[in-house]
């Protein structure tokens, strides 16, 4: 029997995405985004505050880049959500990451974490309950190392972080334990 808990926010496993765009200066802000997902093939979603110092860069140039944050940037990776860039000038440089240009949108690519979505700006979503920034991915970008041999990359590998709400931990992603699309093919010879 289930125990009431009340009202949590109780979906797991959340990403750990850094989002990071150019203010009006062409300075570096990033932060860390646990509330995000793809909605689309070509489209992500980010439900993000309108007040937050990313959102304000990513009003201004249309443009950002996400990116899975990993184990061996976790450190970086959660000062990006504790640390606000509306108080915190130097906020990107304090992290110790590396920013290049991006190469296909006017955005920032954190060199440290191994995949990279760069976006355009597609839609700004705001109802009474949340504000959500929807980004157009023009191209994805991934090290070499975190690639399977088809050039696709593997879960296991990139080492990503997962965030979880219920005790504020960050876990990684594990083994493969089935095949999407596949793994419930047996129960559709009912019908």
């Amino acid at each position: 029997m289930k125990k009431d808990l009340g009202v949590i926010p109780a979906v797991y496993p959340m990403p750990v995405l850094i989002v990071a765009a150019y203010d009006e200066d062409g300075k570096v802000n990033a932060m860390n985004a646990a509330w995000g997902m793809i909605c689309d093939m070509d489209r992500i979603a980010l439900f993000i505050s309108e007040g937050h110092k990313t959102t304000q860069n990513i009003l201004h140039t249309k443009a950002f880049t996400v990116s899975l944050a990993d184990r061996a940037h976790m450190d970086a990776a959660d000062f990006f959500g504790i640390a606000t860039g509306n108080k915190m000038a130097d906020k990107f440089e304090r992290s110790g990451c590396t920013a290049v240009p991006g190469t296909h949108v006017h955005a920032p690519i954190i060199e440290e974490f191994p995949v990279v979505m760069e976006c355009e700006l597609a839609e700004v979503s705001k109802t009474e309950s949340f504000y959500c920034i929807v980004g157009k991915i023009i191209n994805t970008a991934a090290e070499a190392d975190v690639l399977d041999e088809k050039g696709k990359i593997d879960p296991a590998k990139t080492q990503a972080l997962i965030f979880d709400q219920f005790r504020h931990g960050y876990y990684i992603t594990g083994e493969q334990v089935g095949k999407a699309w596949n793994a419930g093919a047996a129960l559709m010879k009912g019908e």
